[in-house]
């Protein structure tokens, strides 16, 4: 597995002291690498700050772009504007803990991080709850499932038939109600 990510690994070990930057170029491909295929395509950005301090490395991602989706209401593939980040510290400790989730240890002879988890957790962490084609919004989407969904909606009554009886119980409950304000 670690092979496939090579590309994500960062030696900090031969780092100087301060800040390096890291772009990545993220689209189906590295999603394939998680066997996640919930995304029609993937076009983001992934940018990462890192500073390499004297006792710790300070992680910042940044993911911007878009994702093509299907839309939770029509089925309707649309294309999800996505932007986030996640902040990460990196201490040295005896053992490699993970159990924080803005803190990692790892083990004081380490050399080298393994990105790809924090990049792949900042864009599904960026994506909306409910996927909603924006064409729903404002009316522009033609669906055949929307026109469904309408026609099976139920229906609400706007006047009440006026000879419809009221079950004269129902009246006593309601003077009871005023009689006690």
């Amino acid at each position: 597995m670690m092979k496939k990510f090579k590309a994500y690994e960062i030696q900090f070990v031969g780092l100087k002291l301060g800040k390096h930057y890291y772009d990545y170029t993220i689209d189906n491909a590295f999603f394939d690498l998680f066997e996640y295929d919930e995304f029609n395509h993937v076009d983001v950005k992934a940018h990462l700050e890192l500073e390499k301090k004297s006792t710790m490395l300070e992680l910042t991602f940044k993911v911007e772009g878009l994702v093509n989706v299907n839309c939770d209401v029509s089925n309707e593939p649309y294309n999800q504007p996505i932007e986030g980040g996640l902040k990460i510290i990196i201490k040295f400790a005896e053992e490699y803990n993970d159990d924080n989730e803005e803190i990692l240890y790892i083990p004081h002879g380490e050399y080298k991080i393994q990105v790809e988890q924090y990049i792949y957790e900042s864009i599904i962490l960026a994506m909306p709850y409910k996927r909603e084609h924006p064409g729903i919004k404002d009316g522009t989407l033609n669906s055949e499932i929307l026109d469904k969904l309408e026609e099976l909606q139920p229906k609400i009554k706007e006047n009440k038939e006026e000879n419809e009886e009221i079950d004269p119980r129902w009246n006593k409950l309601k003077n009871l109600l005023n009689e006690n304000k």
